[in-house]
């Protein structure tokens, strides 16, 4: 991740205005912490490395250049209380990512929800958010906001009439605005939880004039109308599912920070979770970019991409994918896979074409449009996630219910088995969503060589003559 830097004269005026800047602690790439440190010697301390992490001790003006002169979305930091706290945040054991085995067998529920996904009402939430002004973490607008959200999530369980619905705010110590949880309590897992997110708080150079419509308004619009529908159809899961409104995501991750870390110490059980941060730019040609950030769940970007194989591929709902990198701590998804979850980020287009208004004060539903149907997208791809993993029991192969094909890896082929049905094509999908093989007019059975592909997981897409889409997820080593 390399630093998009200043002219010269403009960093020797930046330079000359540290010195008194309040200091905190941090964590970020280590490559960034060695170019700031040359850059800016007196302003930064790298109090320790591990890997390609480092824990750094900075000035908030530093802070505020890095978070506008980096190549990534975010921050590009994560806020630590302390020097205890930042390093024990880079030397904590990673997780290895494992096979979740999610199963896609909620064709009905899911056809149902997404059907009821409305543009129109993500595009007017997006303009109440906007209207606010700013919601930058320290203004008083910001904690209106929170409120005010608090207020609109409310309304819709009253109105459902469900006891089994909450809405919470989370205070925080690192910042004075709240965050926002809202809770459907799972009817027979209630201690497994699925959890999407997205974040309240927006930034610009100008505190008082921050509108965030896309950054990250679409974002809390996309996951209140996904509420919305669930209460709309009565959904009741088995685990419980949990709907989360960030606070100071800008400066660092501090709500969702707090938030994991607490689940983590706790032991919740936090089966998977999404981000929901910018949906509403379509920059890039593909409609659904997975980021493919090494602290992503290889597994969970798999299955986002198996559900969009199976709901998403033609028809009313149908939209494309593809894959990009947003680098270190670029969104609160960052919190949850650094506490040990697995987490995923579905971003609005590829990170090199995203919204050029953000952080700035033209960022605006009128820059957008006026519209929110590429929002509404995500609002789909969200409620499939959340009615296919929030079902009955996690462990489970894909389709072991009717059986429907079997794979197993050995010298370096895949052999399958696909019942009576005659296979139209197979293809070979990577996390990052890329389509490294093809086979077509296959049999029932058979082997595909997979010697040209890297050892890794994947995806293997089956598509009949039926016009029937099987997918299976494998490990190759």
């Amino acid at each position: 991740m390399k630093l998009k830097l200043l002219s010269i004269f403009s960093v020797v005026l930046f330079n000359q205005a540290f010195a008194q800047s309040e200091k905190f602690y941090a964590t970020t790439d280590s490559e960034n912490a060695r170019e700031l440190k040359g850059k800016f010697p007196e302003d930064i301390e790298i109090v320790g490395s591990t890997g390609n992490q480092s824990a750094i001790f900075l000035n908030k003006k530093l802070a505020e250049f890095l978070h506008h002169n980096v190549i990534t979305h975010g921050p590009g930091y994560v806020y630590k209380s302390s020097k205890e706290e930042a390093l024990s945040a880079i030397n904590k054991a990673k997780k290895t990512n494992k096979i979740l085995a999610f199963t896609i067998d909620q064709d009905a529920a899911v056809t149902s929800a997404i059907a009821k996904v409305s543009a129109d009402n993500i595009k007017n939430h997006i303009q109440v958010l906007e209207n606010y002004g700013t919601r930058h973490h320290t203004t008083a607008k910001a904690q209106t906001a929170v409120q005010d959200l608090k207020t609109k999530w409310q309304a819709l369980i009253t109105a459902s009439g469900r006891t089994d619905v909450s809405v919470r705010i989370v205070n925080h110590v690192g910042t004075p605005m709240p965050s926002l949880v809202l809770t459907i309590t799972g009817t027979t897992a209630p201690n497994d939880f699925i959890i999407v997110g997205a974040h309240l708080d927006s930034i610009t150079n100008n505190v008082n004039n921050a509108p965030g419509a896309d950054d990250d308004a679409s974002g809390i619009a996309t996951i209140s109308e996904m509420i919305r529908v669930l209460l709309n159809v009565n959904y009741k899961p088995s685990k419980t599912v949990e709907f989360m409104a960030y606070a100071a995501e800008e400066i660092g991750l501090v709500g969702s920070s707090e938030i994991a870390q607490d689940y983590a110490v706790n032991n919740k059980n936090v089966v998977s979770f999404v981000q929901f941060d910018m949906t509403n730019y379509k920059g890039s040609s593909k409609d659904v970019y997975l980021t493919t950030d090494p602290y992503n769940s290889n597994d969970l970007n798999l299955f986002l991409i198996e559900l969009m194989e199976h709901y998403n591929k033609t028809g009313t709902h149908a939209f494309t994918y593809g894959n990009t990198i947003c680098n270190y701590g670029c969104s609160d998804h960052f919190s949850w896979a650094d506490n040990g979850y697995d987490a995923a980020f579905p971003f609005e287009a590829s990170f090199s074409q995203y919204n050029p208004n953000i952080h700035t004060t033209t960022d605006k539903l009128s820059n957008m449009g006026n519209s929110a149907t590429h929002a509404a997208k995500f609002a789909k791809l969200g409620l499939e996630f959340i009615i296919e993993t929030a079902k009955g029991s996690v462990l489970a192969v894909s389709d072991v219910a009717n059986n429907s094909v079997n794979v197993f890896v050995k010298d370096k082929f895949l052999n399958y088995q696909l019942g009576k049905e005659t296979v139209e094509s197979v293809t070979i999908v990577d996390t990052s969503g890329r389509q490294l093989l093809e086979s077509k007019n296959l049999l029932s059975f058979g082997k595909i060589d997979l010697n040209k592909i890297d050892n890794g997981f994947y995806l293997a897409v089956f598509k009949t003559k039926s016009g029937k889409v099987v997918t299976k997820k494998f490990i190759l080593e």
